[in-house]
């Protein structure tokens, strides 16, 4: 299992005015880390401190006891982010934004087709495998980035409001999807506006203007 451990982070975007104030949280493997807060309270921040693509300005963030440098050495690490923007390529079909990632990350190519293909049918998207990603609504457009999320299998997985434009049936068949990640072993950082939706996971971060309050533990 592994761990990714944040300590006493403090990061923004702008010298002098801190987003996040020593904040501080350890998602362990096989469990679920909720952060919640209002609009502007830092949590996309959070995430993008923990997934290597923002450096803190003071604090660190390890994963399985390496301190992260970037965005490439949290790659190499197997911290895998899903995106609030879903970050897929529109002009590819939903299959081709997973298969060719998998093979980025070093997949054989018929091993990439059959994880594709899994994850997909996870979420529900068997149909929309050959359509291009601008084809897609914004519910299907977030589920595929999850499912790529999911068939990189990392050992950390970030996911932040990745329910948001989902009905209630499909945000089940995620939260249970993120769930099962945990039970493999893997650490879950879940960033959520949705109440419901914190309750599923063992730990919640409440975010305030930049500082965080840990809360539950199950």
């Amino acid at each position: 299992m592994s761990e990714l451990r944040v300590t006493g982070v403090t990061a923004g975007y702008q010298p002098g005015r801190p987003v996040l104030r020593e904040v501080s949280v350890t998602a362990a493997g096989g469990r679920m880390v909720a952060v919640t807060g209002p609009s502007g309270a830092g949590k996309t921040t959070l995430l993008r401190a923990m997934a290597g693509l923002l450096r803190p300005h003071a604090g660190s963030v390890a994963a399985g006891g390496v301190e992260l440098r970037d965005r490439d050495h949290a790659v190499g690490q197997r911290v895998v982010l899903v995106p609030q923007d879903n970050g897929l390529a529109a002009t590819l079909t939903a299959g081709e934004n997973l298969y060719l990632v998998l093979v980025a990350n070093g997949a054989a190519p018929a091993a990439a087709q059959r994880a594709t293909a899994e994850a997909l049918a996870a979420l529900g998207l068997t149909e929309q495998a050959g359509q291009l990603v601008e084809e897609l609504s914004g519910g299907q457009q977030q589920r595929t980035a999850v499912a790529r999320g999911l068939a990189l299998r990392g050992d950390v997985l970030l996911a932040d409001e990745v329910t948001s434009e989902l009905d209630a049936g499909s945000r089940e068949r995620v939260l249970e999807l993120l769930r099962s990640e945990a039970r493999r072993g893997a650490a879950v950082v879940f960033a959520t506006h949705d109440p419901e939706a914190a309750a599923v996971c063992d730990v919640e971060l409440h975010l305030v203007d930049g500082r965080g309050r840990l809360t539950g533990s199950r």
